[in-house]
């Protein structure tokens, strides 16, 4: 391998394949280059030279270099010895400074360390004095009462006394601190004997005005152990609503539900008797006034639960109604009157409106209190506080909803019958007018009964009660299903429209037809909208009872059976308005199926039959569309079950019109196309807006029609020769069960010989399924696309308008 080339070069002297020769005739290319031999010569001559020096230069810069490199060590050498030498002196000296420094700051410690032990012996001497003349002014001004002056001595002798916890063990210092205790003990004993003279437990004597005794003694009590100022609010509270309990005793008729008022009256005048002769007798951080009201609420809580157990067979839901508004009235007041910053044991109470959700915005203050409504008037807010308050009263009443809840099941199978009552009374709406297809007034009349109970039910409880509530709603919605809706859906039996069975086969072109009148159609498109509203407005209550109620209940609110129930009010309701307009065409398909088109001479314009199809289509739909104009995809749907029920019709009476002659068969084509015009516009059949037709209801007519139009084509088509024939229809029908084959056959009137050999034929010229395949012949051909149909219809049209 060749060397690496470490200094590239372009002369040619340096080239490993160097040739002398070649070189010399490059440098002589000819005679008489020769001439200048001698300057090339002198040339070669500088080179050689150069080379020489750079040589001589490289080895003795080798040989140089191991010198330099040994004088430069030796010389490192000496360096760090000197170097050492001066570390060495340096450390000595700094270890001679230290040495100097302990010596002269020796003395300076001891002297600091003095007086830092002289500074702490004076402050805890001063503490010492304060303590000791601060215990003495204390017990004085205790025997004295001079509760103001003792309020600031005491907090200052407590504070200076915690800077002798680590003293103890000094009798002096143990006794001071005993005698401090004891001169709390002993002033939270006589600020309570001073309160219980003031305020006594027994009687309601109560003295003429606020005392500044006892004001003062309010001061000294936040000082002292918690518990003193624990029992002063709870003996004036007590003392405060003694005449409560004997006024409104269980025995007393006032303590009925029925004057409820009075309690809530009472208690307003006591807090305003309170805010003026006691309000400053207490300090403003107690919240005295609140916690009467709290005390309060919890007493009528108790004392309502007591005599409304004694006496539950007096409740009646008016009363049950009343005295619960009225008490969540109060609970709103106190919300507005106070923080409910006592209130440290009580759970505070999801709120029980939410102004967001838009099922109870026209209906969200009906049964509330006016505080509730101001509340509500501003709903942009970014979140309602709680009320603390709600239930602290109202919870007592919870036991008792049973009553309202059996009375709105009273009230809702009453008003179900009222609505079956009234719609027997005034008839279904009518045609043409505003009512006409609409929704039914009873249904908004029920949901917003609903509501109101919703809320009403909330406010109270929303634990289990909603629950029951939620059942009773389950059952008058199935109700209203079957007994104003389902049970008011005209039957596709009734012979309304005047007909028999014998009046359908018919075959008098144009006949009447029509199961049910106008007004039957107009009343099945009401039943319709209103279980679509019902639909609706049940998913939305049912989101609704899931906020009001407590979590862990939230799985038990399921409404999905009654939405059900009005989906299939609605199926049922599009399936009679199809089944009427399917039955009006049938004695023109009967008709169709026994007209004599072997002897048809002439093709000519649309058949009679079509006619009357199509003036049963113009009379019926557009009646269907107006009154549906609220539930657009409702009335789609009618116009695809349609679509899909007619088509499979009409094939197979085509199947029963046989045997057809070629002219008979090219004036069913020209039917046939007629009948495909007026389905692809039914939708906005008789309209005067234009709307273009949904692309999956256009898709099925055009597959459906097609594959009518594809069987007259095969019927048209010449039977021999039969391969040719065979693979035609196997072509235009993608078809292959032979009882298809069969039919065609028929229609075109060949006897069973020649049927014979053409289906063994049929049966040979079939494609081979798929492996896999686990279907009849028809699952071996695939389903002509929409392009494949279009050009088929053209070739179709071609076709009629030729023979015409």
């Amino acid at each position: 391998a060749a060397a690496p080339i470490v200094f590239p070069s372009q002369d040619p002297l340096d080239r490993a394949d160097f040739n002398a020769v070649e070189y010399i005739n490059t440098l002589f290319p000819t005679e008489q280059s020769l001439a200048n031999i001698d300057d090339v010569v002198n040339k070669i001559r500088l080179k050689i030279r150069r080379l020489d020096d750079n040589i001589r230069t490289v080895v003795r810069g080798q040989t140089n270099v191991g010198q330099d490199g040994r004088q430069a060590l030796e010389e490192a050498q000496i360096a760090i010895q000197q170097l050492f030498g001066k570390i060495k002196d340096i450390k000595d000296k700094a270890e001679k400074s230290e040495q100097m420094v302990k010596e002269i700051t020796r003395d300076i410690k001891q002297l600091d360390h003095a007086k830092r032990h002289l500074t702490t012996s004076i402050t805890t001497l001063n503490h010492l004095h304060m303590l000791a003349g601060g215990v003495d002014s204390l017990e004085a001004m205790t025997r004295k009462r001079q509760y103001g002056e003792v309020a600031n001595l005491l907090q200052g002798v407590v504070n200076v006394l915690e800077h002798f916890h680590k003293y103890m063990g000094i009798p002096q210092i143990r006794q001071l601190s005993e005698r401090v205790k004891a001169a709390q003990n002993e002033l939270g004993t006589q600020i309570l004997a001073d309160f219980e003279e003031a305020f006594p437990s027994q009687g309601s004597k109560r003295p003429g005005g606020p005392s500044n005794v006892l004001r003062d003694a309010c001061l000294v009590a936040n000082v002292l152990d918690p518990r003193i100022k624990q029992e002063i609010i709870k003996k004036f509270i007590r003392q405060h609503l003694s005449e409560y309990l004997v006024l409104f005793q269980e025995n007393q008729d006032v303590a009925w539900l029925d004057k409820i008022d009075r309690r809530y009256a009472w208690i307003k005048r006591q807090l305003v008797d309170y805010e003026e002769k006691y309000g400053r007798m207490f300090p403003e951080e107690w919240c005295m006034t609140e916690r009467i009201a709290v005390e309060f609420c919890h007493i009528t809580r108790v004392e309502l639960a007591k005599v409304m157990r004694t006496r539950a067979k007096e409740i009646e839901v008016k009363l049950l109604l009343f005295a619960i508004q009225r008490t969540t009235n109060f609970e709103g007041l106190l919300a507005k009157r106070f923080t409910g910053c006592t209130l440290t044991d009580q759970k505070r109470p999801e709120s029980p409106l939410d102004p967001t959700n838009p099922f109870l915005e026209d209906e969200l203050g009906e049964d509330v209190g006016t505080e509730r409504d101001e509340d509500l008037a501003k709903p942009k807010k970014p979140k309602v506080p709680d009320n603390p308050f709600h239930g602290i009263v109202s919870k007592c009443f919870e036991p008792h909803l049973y009553v309202y809840i059996e009375s709105q099941d009273k009230n809702l199978g009453e008003l179900i019958d009222r609505f079956v009552a009234d719609f027997r009374a005034q008839g279904p709406p009518k045609v043409g007018t505003e009512e006409g297809g609409a929704v039914l007034p009873s249904c908004a009349d029920l949901f917003v009964y609903y509501k109101k109970c919703m809320v009403q039910c909330s406010q109270l409880s929303t634990g289990e009660p909603m629950i029951a509530l939620t059942t009773i709603f389950q059952k008058f919605l199935r109700e209203y299903a079957w007994k104003i809706l389902s049970g008011n859906l005209p039957k596709s039996s009734s012979n309304s429209g005047g007909l028999t069975i014998s009046s359908l086969l018919k075959e008098k072109e144009g006949s009447e037809a029509a199961k049910f009148t106008v007004d039957e159609l107009c009343l099945i498109c009401s039943i319709l909208s209103t279980a679509e509203y019902c639909l609706a407005t049940t998913q939305q209550l049912e989101e609704k009872l899931k906020e009001k109620v407590d979590k862990v209940l939230v799985e038990r609110i399921n409404l999905t059976g009654e939405m059900d129930t009005f989906s299939t009010v609605i199926s049922n309701s599009i399936q009679l308005l199809v089944q009427d307009l399917d039955a009006a065409c049938d004695p023109a398909l009967t008709a169709m199926s026994k007209m004599p088109w072997q002897s048809v001479e002439h093709v000519g314009d649309q058949s009679p039959y079509v006619t009357s199809i199509i003036m049963h289509i113009k009379q019926n739909v557009p009646i269907i569309r107006d009154n549906l104009a609220s539930t657009r995809k409702y009335f789609t749907q009618f116009c695809i079950k349609f679509t899909n029920s007619f088509i499979p019709k009409f094939i197979n009476h085509l199947f029963r019109c046989k045997p057809i002659s070629m002219v008979g068969a090219e004036q069913l084509l020209l039917d046939t196309h007629s009948l495909k015009t007026v389905l692809l516009d039914l939708p906005s059949i008789g309209s005067q807006v234009l709307r273009k037709a949904p692309a999956s209801y256009t898709k099925i007519v055009v597959k459906g029609m097609t594959r009518a139009e594809m069987i007259l084509k095969v019927v048209m088509a010449p039977h021999e020769p039969p391969v040719v024939f065979v693979d035609n229809y196997i072509k235009l029908l993608a078809d292959g069960n032979p009882e298809t084959f069969q039919k065609i056959l028929d229609m075109k009137g060949l006897k069973r010989s020649e049927q014979s050999s053409m289906l063994e034929l049929f049966r040979q010229r079939l494609p081979t399924p798929p492996s896999g395949a686990d279907g009849g012949p028809s699952l071996s051909f695939s389903t002509p696309t929409p392009e494949q149909e279009s050009s088929r219809i053209r070739k179709l049209e071609k076709l009629i308008k030729k023979r015409l």
